[in-house]
């Protein structure tokens, strides 16, 4: 059995940020987190996607759910239903107060707590580069997912983290730009974590530095058309 060889992130980290857990990272930009996050990074890839049938899910699990952006987009593609789980007391404040889910919980994306086979969807945006290891997630969602269930889930592109040497970051209110723990996981690593689940690829897009991008952060230019962003649909077949 060969097994792959975890990538360290401090071996590209050019930015030398002072780094916290994901909770106590999230719980700090919570106050900005909406006006930081910009929707091309993961919103653009969901309106691409030529998969799964938003209107056909009946019930979703949104997992690393936030502040509720992708349970708010989800609602307007037609999810009457949408459970959500986060590690983040604060973010889920935000996310009640968004209104577009029908149950929050907080908890860990590889062990939700959430019924077991209840779920048409399983999705998740920009979390994966805050678990060390992708398998116990993809597992987690096999196990709540129900037979033809599929699984989406938008990845900080490893690609751009290794590129850039940024990791996830916010600015404190003190001006202090701040890390939150950061992993790398190459494309290959989330095949492997999500075939070893069980889990059927059914599509695959990447987002790249493009126009929409350098309207917003034109500093990027020298970023110009590298991959951002990815969106993996996965099918658990019946």
């Amino acid at each position: 059995m060969i097994l792959a060889r975890m990538l360290d992130f401090t071996d590209f980290d050019t930015r030398g940020y002072r780094t916290v857990d994901v909770a106590t990272g999230y719980g700090q930009w919570v106050g900005t987190y909406e006006d930081t996050v910009e929707d091309a990074m993961d919103i653009a890839l969901l309106d691409e996607l030529a998969a799964p049938a938003w209107g056909s899910v009946r019930r979703a699990a949104d997992l690393g759910c936030g502040t509720g952006r992708t349970g708010a987009w989800l609602r307007r593609h037609g999810v009457p239903s949408i459970d959500g789980v986060d590690l983040t007391p604060e973010m889920l404040d935000k996310a009640r107060e968004r209104g577009a889910h029908d149950s929050l919980a907080q908890g860990d994306v590889r062990a939700t707590g959430l019924q077991a086979g209840a779920y048409d969807l399983v999705i998740s945006s920009l979390i994966d580069e805050h678990l060390p290891d992708l398998r116990p997630y993809y597992e987690e969602a096999w196990r709540i997912a129900a037979p033809g269930a599929a699984c989406v889930v938008i990845a900080f592109h490893p690609h751009f983290i290794m590129t850039s040497g940024m990791p996830t970051h916010f600015t404190s209110e003190s001006g202090e730009p701040i890390a939150i723990a950061t992993h790398i996981h190459l494309l290959s690593d989330h095949v492997s974590a999500g075939l070893g689940a069980g889990w059927r690829l059914a599509e695959m897009r990447e987002g790249v530095v493009d126009e929409r991008w350098l309207a917003v952060k034109p500093k990027w230019e020298k970023f110009r058309n590298h991959p951002v962003s990815a969106a993996l649909v996965w099918r658990k077949d019946a």
